[in-house]
Parts: structure tokens; sequence; C-alpha cells
């Protein structure tokens, strides 16, 4: 089958992020004072900006596509699927094989096998059909594509676009019938920029994922699509990868697309400057990284001064430098003496002017440089930090003594940890440390030889002044050159993979933290701690309603009188959980409530309490949002009602705050601040998408972050609710201003619909509307009919409650059916029974192929009809640690056993906190996988906030108030 390619045009990503500061090294030069060793610092990363539709612009008439398809006798993989009640999305997914012209792709592939072209006679049965024939067992998967002719359908009247402009249609393309697709269009991708590397490849190379997932997840990207719909709803395209790794693929796909747009820029530069040549071409099309980038182009960036190779060139003497290595015995270089020119009045002049251009060129050929850093690979080179003389002398000690274990460090580049080049990076920056590369003499006389006798031997007999001048030239190329580069490389590396790691670290503590299981069901009391201004205290309600709020002075002599006051509110509004604050006076505060229940003051009320993070709380009580919230309330008691919300429901309490002020990450401030904010708020997208929200109650805020809306449609949102009414079904989305088809297909399987509340309200809306047509129905002859109300329009559909999205909603009606199901018992016990029974006569796959669909698809099927009413994914994550009584540190004794929650992981250890006001270290090596739960599914080996567990006290260190752990279990 020949496949017609698509032309990718895509939007190169702003990287370089101006504010960012910079480790001192980034910016260090080489040995010499020449400009072209200048080095910068690879491009920061910034959030991807979404692709511009350029095609939708330009649509083209089915008919008029068949007819150029049939000139050509070319078979084109576009099929426009038909739209029915119970399917109200079209399915994108399968775009990714939309032809475009001058793509050269390979044959698509399935999980196990080539794809072959379909024979005729099963195309054909597509053909004629209507409708309701579509529904049948033979109707392809909305999870699958399926390849053959092009078809044109009917238009249906439910498709989501029929009112809407021709280019807001979604055209989709399709891959085999019930097979999972392993390469839609082959691995080749067009891209903006052609590089004499292949995107596919090399994206596969750095991030360690198949070839085919990478070209999936290119093309994915292209159109739109958000994380947190491609990891739930196009698992077959992806082979099952997680978020996490997803966000990698995305982030190493703009890096290159970075290096790509920054060396046609570049080329276009030189060739208008008339510097290009041929090999100059090839090598910047070779470049992979922004280093290399700069070090190839570094001789011929504009400067006050040329390098040493280029002014030489200018004094003629390139024709000697290539002579000597083509034909050397034809080569005097006293006829090149000019007494009178600077740089050429001695033999002695004219022999250096050589050695500059051999040098250069030695030092930019590819070859050569892969041998260098093959040769590096195979040796010890390390990475050594010092402390610096001026900061020995003239330093701040406290600040000097925090480095004090890389006063005489060194190791080796391969064995070295995120944390420890983090670490040398910040001292360096502060001028406490001196740190540089060591790479061993070996290296560099096993490389100049290599040189002299393989890569550069001349052609013909050298005399043993050339050979000195041959000799030379390497030795000035390596330590002037290629040294300093390899330096700047291997640092660079070291850096942006500590950076990423310390990223992918705070994303993951993050997404702990988010996921904090919520206690329902509870009035709460939140307590802001505090000396002089006291304690400020917020009672909310168990829908999260503030009840009262009210200041108390816990810790200025007027306790007592002040325990009748807490105690009277406690019982007032029958509250016996207190949630303190762990910031300023929390010890303080923490045992005033821990004595109170010790001797029973507030009984009868079983009165408990626990303390939770307060990072981020007083820069929100002043934010806009909170001013909008609780426009009434004073910003200091705005903080006490943020910290028992905490509790409430951790995640909508924390996406209101920005994700870098939470504060469970490691050296946050010394990372790309663009990165660390795309994957924050990455993380924020896919922890809010996979919870789902409630769209008739959720707040604005929230639905900002649901996959697919944005700050505009969360707000069209909430007005289209405060006009019409409640949403009866996900159909209604459509009707939201800027909520296109796009943006329906990524938010629309992320949004729940509480099915009691909306068939209470159209319940009461027909009651209302049949009195209303009757006392109308007289006075409405001969007058223009009223437009109908929404709910009059809208039923709602029981699928909205679940996980299934609306474009599987056919594929989960005809499972129904199969089994003998209705859509009005899903989540319970008989649903559960029967899918059960169905399962386990046919098989999950043999299920699958027989409703035409993948097993990634009907598996999200079976989860979303089984799972219980109101099923939230948090249940599975650790609730707060609710306490009664306090321990001092000093009660710590070496052996004592304690249970305690993790507040923060980092890659050297994890923080506990065991009760003492002093978070306690469990030191990497202690965390070992027979310690961990074998029950909780774990996307890593470690530990993360949240997380209760049990652990032995090892060492106290009383003056710097150090505790290490030893891990236990976790419970």
């Amino acid at each position: 089958m020949s496949s017609l390619p698509r032309r990718v045009k895509s939007e190169a990503k702003a990287h370089t992020s101006e504010d960012d500061e910079l480790p001192s090294f980034l910016n260090s030069s080489s040995e010499s004072e020449e400009e072209e060793e200048e080095w910068e610092p690879k491009g920061k990363i910034a959030k991807r900006r979404q692709l511009p539709k350029k095609n939708e612009a330009k649509t083209k008439k089915v008919t008029a596509a068949r007819s150029a398809v049939a000139r050509k006798k070319v078979k084109k993989v576009a099929i426009k699927e038909e739209m029915d009640v119970s399917l109200p999305i079209e399915d994108n997914r399968m775009q990714l094989l939309k032809p475009k012209e001058d793509h050269v792709g390979t044959k698509p592939k399935t999980l196990n096998q080539k794809l072959e072209v379909p024979k005729k006679m099963e195309i054909n049965s597509f053909h004629g059909k209507n409708a309701k024939s579509l529904e049948s067992d033979e109707e392809p998967s909305t999870s699958i594509p399926v390849v053959g002719n092009q078809v044109k359908h009917e238009k249906s009247e439910e498709d989501f676009a029929s009112d809407e402009p021709p280019f807001k249609k979604i055209k989709s393309t399709t891959c085999p019938e019930g097979k999972p697709v392993k390469n839609l269009g082959g691995n080749k991708v067009k891209e903006e920029f052609e590089m004499n590397w292949d995107i596919v490849q090399a994206l596969s190379e750095i991030t360690n994922v198949e070839p085919w997932v990478c070209a999936n997840l290119i093309r994915l990207f292209q159109e739109e699509n958000t994380i947190p719909f491609i990891a739930r709803y196009r698992k077959e395209l992806i082979n099952n990868l997680e978020a996490d790794a997803l966000r990698e693929v995305q982030q190493t796909l703009e890096e290159l697309r970075t290096v790509a747009k920054k060396t046609h820029t570049m080329i276009q530069k030189l060739k208008k400057e008339g510097k290009l040549s041929g090999c100059l071409l090839t090598a910047l099309l070779n470049c992979r990284t922004l280093e290399e980038l700069d070090h190839v182009s570094a001789p011929y960036k504009t400067g006050s001064k040329g390098t040493k190779a280029q002014r030489a060139k200018q004094l003629g003497l390139e024709s000697a430098a290539l002579s000597l290595l083509q034909s050397p015995m034809e080569l005097n270089l006293f006829s090149y003496i000019r007494p009178n020119t600077k740089g050429l009045s001695t033999i002695q002049e004219v022999e250096a002017g050589v050695q500059h251009i051999l040098a250069d060129i030695f030092a930019k050929d590819k070859d050569t440089l892969d041998f260098i850093r093959k040769l590096c690979q195979q040796r010890y080179v390390c990475i050594q930090s010092t402390l610096a003389k001026v900061s020995s002398k003239s330093g701040n000690e406290k600040d000097i003594d925090k480095f004090q274990l890389y006063h005489e460090f060194s190791c080796n580049i391969k064995n070295i940890q995120h944390h420890q080049i983090l670490a040398i990076n910040r001292g360096e920056n502060l001028k406490i440390l001196t740190v540089k590369v060591n790479i061993p003499d070996g290296v560099k006389n096993e490389f100049c030889w290599w040189c002299v006798n393989e890569r550069w031997r001349p052609k013909q007999f050298l005399k043993p002044e050339l050979m000195r001048i041959l000799r030379n030239s390497v030795e000035d190329a390596y330590k002037r050159l290629i040294y300093p580069l390899l330096c700047r490389e291997f640092r660079s590396k070291l850096t942006s993979d500590a950076e990423k790691e310390s990223v992918m670290m705070f994303g993951r503590n993050l997404r702990q933290l988010l996921l904090t299981s919520p206690v329902r069901g509870r009035t709460l009391m939140g307590v802001d701690p505090g000396y002089k201004h006291g304690c400020k205290l917020a009672i909310i309600s168990p829908t999260s309603q503030i009840l009262h709020t009210d200041v108390v002075y816990l810790h200025s002599g007027q306790g007592f009188r002040e325990a009748e006051k807490i105690k009277r509110l406690l019982l007032q509004y029958n509250c016996s959980t207190v949630v303190i604050g762990n910031g300023t006076a929390c010890r303080e505060t923490e045992a005033y409530f821990a004595d109170l229940i010790m001797k029973k003051y507030f009984a009868p009320l079983d009165v408990v309490y626990c303390i939770v993070s307060e990072a981020g709380a007083s820069i929100y009580s002043v934010s806009p949002e909170a001013s909008k919230e609780m426009p009434d309330l004073d910003p200091n008691l705005r903080s006490a009602v943020s910290i028992a919300r905490r509790v409430q429901d951790p995640l909508a309490e924390l996406v209101k705050i920005e994700p870098k002020h939470i504060g469970v990450g490691m050296y946050q401030h010394d990372v790309s601040q663009t990165l660390l904010k795309a994957t924050l708020d990455s993380v924020v997208e896919e922890c809010v998408s996979f919870v789902g929200v409630d769209i008739n109650i959720c707040s604005e805020i929230l639905l900002r972050h649901i996959a697919g809306l944005n700050a505009n449609r969360a707000k069209n949102i909430i007005e289209w609710r405060e006009k019409n009414g409640p949403f009866i079904n996900r159909e209604q989305l459509k009707e939201v201003k800027g909520l296109g088809p796009k943006s329906f297909q990524q938010c629309a399987g992320f949004i729940r619909f509480n099915q009691e509340y909306i068939k209470t309200f159209c319940s009461s809306k027909k009651t209302e509307l049949g009195s209303h047509a009757l006392l109308t129905k007289a006075g409405a002859q001969g007058k223009k009919k009223s437009k109908p109300t929404p709910c009059a329009l809208q039923q709602p559909n029981p699928l909205d409650q679940t996980c299934i999205h609306p474009e599987s909603y056919n594929i989960a009606m005809r499972f129904l059916s199969f089994i003998g199901g209705n859509a009005n018992d899903i989540g319970k016990s008989d649903m559960q029974q029967k899918v059960n029974a169905v399962i386990q006569k046919e098989g999950l796959e043999g299920t699958a192929k027989r409703l035409n669909t993948t097993v990634h698809t009907l598996q999200l099927i079976i989860d979303g009809l089984t799972q219980p009413e109101g099923f939230d994914i948090r249940t599975d994550f650790d609730k707060p640690d609710f306490k009664r009584s306090i321990v001092c540190f000093e009660d710590l004794s070496v052996g004592a056993v304690l249970t305690g929650k993790v507040e923060n992981a980092t890659p050297f250890g994890v923080f506990v906190d065991i009760g003492v006001g002093k978070a306690g270290l469990i030191p990497v090596r202690n965390i070992t996988e027979a310690k961990l739960s074998k029950v909780k599914k774990r996307r890593s080996l470690g530990l993360g906030p949240g997380e209760r567990v049990e652990v032995k006290v090892l060492n106290v260190d009383v003056p710097r108030l150090r505790i290490t752990l030893d891990l236990i279990r976790v419970l």
C-alpha cells in the first residue's frame, strides 16, 4: 500500500529564559582569549505553546479529494467518521495517518506484525451502511483506526460541528480495525527544519522509548493533544507509557526542535554573510545539541576581532595549511613571508598561523570529536571542587560551612549524584567553591597519537619541521579548543540531567501531595499559629463553607481564658478535628492542644489534631483569587481557612497556589524556572484531570487545570452555568463559547456529572414546564413559539458519571448489550457480577475482538462501568496523620521506634515528620524494595510526601538538631 505522507509544520518553542540565573561555569571561556570559545548553556525549555491549526482554513471537498485520488490511482487513508446519537465526538486519534504531500513514510505496523492492505471485500463491507448498522459488532472501534478507501458518510444530525463553520470539523483517519496500532504512517516524520539526523531516532535514543512510540507521540503532540488525554485514552498508541515518561519525551522533543531551528537560523545568517561552505553546512546539520552548534558556529560569530584561525586565513595562510595535509612535498612556508605585514614578517609567525588554521580544522571535525568523546567514556574523568581562595578569606563562615563536604571533593562523572552537581554549582555561583573537570593525560597522549598517525596523517612524506608543526597543531587544538569544549559539554550534561531530575522529583512530590486522600464529612477547625498577632481560627463545614472565624492569643499569658472560647466553638459546631499549620509557633500551639486533649478538656468531644504544611497559604491569602472568593475576610483569617481546606480536599485547595510555593522540591531556585513551571503546571493538570471534577459544583480555578481548558474557557463555562443552570450532560459543553471540537475532545472524559442531582433537577424542571405550558397554551396560539430551555432538549446520560470518553460511548453501549446490563446500573454490584461473568467466559482479549476494539479501551470501559458512584482515585493514597499527644526532641533516644509522615523526598533521602518539630532523614541507602509496600502501585523505588511510615531512630545530633532514621516499613 502506498502511503501519501503528511508535511508537518510545527512551531519551534521558545527556550532560553533570560531571567534564569545560570551557574558560573556556563559562562566560562577556554584558555584562549578568543570569542569562539565562549559557551552558552543549553537553552531553558519553555512551556509548549499550542500549535496553530494551519490546515483548518483550507478544507477540501470530499468529492474533489476522491476524484484526485482516482486520477492518481492512489489509495488515500482518510475516513470521516459518521456521528450518531451515542457517539458525540469524532475520533481524532486517527488523524495521525492523515496523508499530506512530500512525506515518505514506511508501512504501518501492528504490535505483532506488519500491516497489510485490507481486502477489497472488507473495505466494501462498510459501504451502504446506515447509522444503525454502524452500531453492530462490525463497526470499527473508536479506539483504533481503520484503513481503507476513502469513505464519505452522510452527515448526522447529532454531529457536534453541524452548526459550526466547515473548518471546525475534525477529520479523522484510522488504521486496521480491531488491531492496536504500532506505527501510524511509518517512523518517518516530516519536520519544519530538516537535519542530517532523524528526529524520531534521536528522540528514541535520548529517552529510551521505542521509535514507533516516539513517532506516534510527535504526531499526537502536533495535533495539540494533552498529556492526560494521551495517557488515558491513547494507550495503544504509546505502549501504555505513564504521564512522567510522556512529559520527558515532550521536553526532549522541544529541545531537539530548538537545536534544529537555531541551526537553520545560523545557516541563513551565514549564507547571507557569504561565509557558508559545503563542509560548514554539513557540520551544522550534524549538530544535535546547542553546545555542538555553538562550538561549530563560534568562529563565524561577529565580534570585535576574529579568531586566530580567521586572522590567519585573512593573511592567506589557508592554502599553506591545506597543502601541509594534502601535498606537503610542494609546500614552501618561506614563500609566505612578508616582512612588512604583521603575522607574516617571520617564519615563526607563518608557522603559528598555519598551526592555528590546522587546530581549527581538527577541532571542528566530527570524526575527531567523536573519537575523543568515546575515549573519555572509557577513561576515568572526574569533577573536582575545592574551597575558593577568596571565599576562605572573606566569606561568610555559615555559608562556607554549608559546603564543607565539597571543600575537597572528587568524583567520577559517571557516578556523581544529581544533588551533588546542584550543590557544587550553587557553591560555585556563591564564589565559595572552585570547580574543574579533570581529564587524565593519557587521554591527551592517545588522542594526539591517533590524530598524527591515523586521522590527519599526511598523504605524502613530511619533513621534520612540517611534522613538528602538525604535532604542535594537534596539541594546540586539544589544549586550546577541544579540552575546554569537553569540560563545558560534561558540565552542561551533568547540570542538565541534574536539573531535569530535580524538576521531575518536584513533580513526583507534588503529585503525591495533590493526591492526598481527602477527609470528607468532617467539620474542621483550621489554626494558623502565631505569637504577637495571635492564632487565627476558622471553622469550616463538611461542604467547605466558612462557619466561623476568630483570633485567640494562646501564647501571651491568656491561654486558659482562650481555652474556654475554643471549647465553646468546638461544641457549638460539633467539631472534633483541629488542623494546625506548621509555621511560626506551630510547636507551642501543638503542645497547647495536646495538653488540653490529654486532660480531656473538650469532653464529651474526642478531639484529635494534625499538622499540615502551610507553604503558600500566606501568598494565597493576599492573592486576587482569595479576595474574590472571600471578599469580607481579613487576609490573616483567609490563611486559616486555606489550612483547614487542605485537609478536607487537598487538590481543590492546593491548585489555587502557584506550585513552586508549595515547597516539596530540591534546589528548586537553582533550576530553570521555565522548565520547572511547565512541568509543575503539567502535573497539576494531570492530577486534576485524572481525579475529575463535577462540572456543576467545581470552582473556576479548578476548571482551569482540566486538560483542554484554560482560564477563558473555564470562565465561559461558569458564566454559561450561571445563565442556563446546571449542565445536564457532556454534550452541552459544546454550547459554551470558545470550547471547540478539539477542546471538547480533550476535556470531556475528565468532567463528571452527579446523576442524582441532575435527575432531580430535570424532574422539577419538567413539572414547571408542564404547568407553564397549560397556563400559556391559549395565549400562545398565533404567536411565534419560544425557544425551549436547555433542559427541555437535553437528557442525562448515565455514562457521563464515568471515566469513559464520549468517543467510546458506542462501544460501551454495545458492551452493555453484550453482557445484558443496563446503563442505570453503573457502579452497582449487579454490574460487577455481569462483567466478571462475561470476562471469565470470553476473556478480555476475546471480548475486545468481538466488540472490534482494543484491550486498553475495553478495560477503561469496564473500569468506568464497575467503579462505584463517586469513585475517587485518591482513596488509595494516604490521609493526614491525626494525633492526640506530642513528643519532644529531648525525648528521642537511639533505637526508639516511631511512626511519621513523609514531608519531602530527594535523591539522597526522605525527610519524615515524626512529631518533634524537626524532620528526620532516612538516607536513600536505607530505603529498599523489601521495606516498601507490595500492595501500593509505585512509579519508582521511593517514598512520596504524605505516606505514613514506621521508622527507627539511628542517631540524634542535638547541637545541630539532626535526626537520622531507618525505615522499618510503610504503613
